[in-house]
């Protein structure tokens, strides 16, 4: 097409609609189970957590639900945002694949986790919530979460992995500077927090645990503060879906449509946001693109987990669901993809892995730096060290149309910028980093610790 690298949208096709995977789903959801009763959960135990807008949009089976305007006005300040043809890389690869990304970067937050941030604070706001909990890994979800609370005038606690807390000053600085509270977690603020201490003073975290305590403080904040999170949930991949339904229109405009659809995966929902629209066309207009999710050797949920029911976070509090999972007792190794190192997977996307409608694969933490930095040579954009799981898998897919000498349209999200995440750069160039795949072992000695769900009686 012409020498053309950016295909741009304006601001007035910008989505009206979000799409909701639950209305085309060929495999039937696996209810969510009340954490103590192990009985399907009831709307009364979602609103301690959840304003009653977004349970509605947990279980709607509507394939469209419209955006608020207040919300598309937030959105407007970035979005649409660019679909980027690579061409610079392709050269550099030498192949005859064409590399396509959406770049989620340009965000005010730096990454897509605005999308929800903005509408889970939208919605908490008109229904009268005064203050929010979260957890953050990286400190991406963090960020946009406290940039959208500073936009709705909410209050904002953030329970933040120790192992980032230390190694991110700049992330939690940022969420600082919009008005957040940010702890480090496991903190002495909660119950299990301390408990966790208790047992080791020198814990690097979690985000199931990070998830327990920002849990713990909305639960018992007599409906003072309602919890919010960055991925995982229903209501939370579909608010992602503006991603993939602009793609869709931009890739129209480069007169192409992707052979494969690439995204990091860590609870699911950069992935999903941009893959669920595509996977919709697979469903419904007979199209074959591949979708493939991409997570790292050392939080293997999809490629090396078991697909049961767990719980949400370390301390049980959360609802069960049915997903790929290392165990809720999981503790990750310290690399520096933080927002992918959570033990399990969004229900959706595990069931539709599970029932084959999406591929998974597994890449190393060198090899993945390895492609964050050609990327970035040629590209000029440095990706966060999350997104650049997608940028390794698309290398690969590139090198292999290459080498069978094929033309392959390749589009993948890279989800946000690795512009705080120069000490992980760091480490990587002083060779201090390391390859870690988690033991098989681990996994069977978490999984001993499983909910006993029986729903047949």
């Amino acid at each position: 097409m012409n020498g053309q690298t950016k295909f741009m949208l304006a601001e007035n096709d910008l989505p009206k609609y979000w799409y909701n995977i639950n209305a085309d789903m060929p495999v039937a959801p696996e209810p969510v189970l009340n954490p103590q009763t192990l009985e399907p959960v009831t709307p009364e135990f979602l609103s301690i957590l959840f304003p009653m807008e977004l349970i509605q949009q947990e279980v709607s089976t509507e394939r469209y639900i419209e955006i608020p305007q207040e919300i598309r006005e937030i959105y407007k300040l970035y979005r649409p945002t660019p679909l980027i043809r690579a061409r610079r890389l392709e050269k550099a690869l030498d192949t005859p694949a064409h590399i396509y990304y959406k770049y989620e970067g340009v965000s005010p937050a730096g990454s897509h986790k605005l999308n929800t941030a903005t509408a889970q604070a939208f919605y908490n706001k008109i229904s009268g919530t005064h203050a929010l909990t979260t957890e953050t890994g990286a400190g991406q979800w963090g960020s946009a979460l406290a940039l959208a609370c500073n936009f709705f005038d909410l209050d904002l606690e953030v329970y933040m992995v120790r192992v980032s807390y230390d190694s991110k000053p700049y992330r939690r600085i940022m969420m600082q500077n919009f008005g957040a509270k940010v702890y480090s977690s496991p903190s002495n603020i909660t119950d299990f927090g301390r408990s966790v201490l208790e047992k080791d003073p020198n814990s690097p975290g979690s985000l199931g645990i990070a998830i327990s305590e920002a849990v713990e403080v909305a639960a018992l904040s007599e409906g003072k503060k309602k919890y919010s999170l960055g991925s995982v949930l229903n209501h939370v991949l579909l608010h992602q879906t503006v991603i993939g339904e602009e793609a869709l229109m931009q890739m129209d405009l480069a007169g192409e449509y992707p052979d494969v659809v690439i995204g990091c995966v860590g609870g699911g929902s950069n992935f999903s946001g941009l893959a669920y629209p595509f996977l919709r066309m697979n469903l419904k207009e007979g199209k074959k693109t591949r979708l493939l999710a991409v997570e790292p050797t050392a939080t293997p949920s999809l490629t090396k987990g078991e697909y049961t029911f767990d719980y949400g976070d370390s301390a049980k509090l959360t609802p069960v669901m049915k997903m790929y999972t290392l165990g809720h007792t999981f503790m990750p190794a310290p690399i520096h993809a933080g927002g992918l190192r959570y033990h399990g997977m969004a229900p959706s996307l595990s069931a539709l892995c599970k029932a084959g409608y999406i591929d998974a694969i597994a890449v190393k933490q060198l090899a993945t730096f390895d492609a964050a930095v050609q990327f970035s040579r040629a590209e000029g954009i440095i990706p966060a060290p999350e997104s650049a799981h997608a940028i390794r898998a698309t290398i690969d897919e590139a090198l292999d149309a290459k080498q069978k000498g094929e033309k392959r349209t390749i589009l993948f999200n890279l989800s946000g910028h690795g512009n705080f995440d120069m000490s992980a750069y760091q480490a990587y160039f002083e060779g201090k980093l390391d390859d870690f795949i988690y033991p098989d072992e681990e996994i069977k000695r978490a999984m001993v610790d499983l909910p006993q769900v029986n729903l047949s009686k």
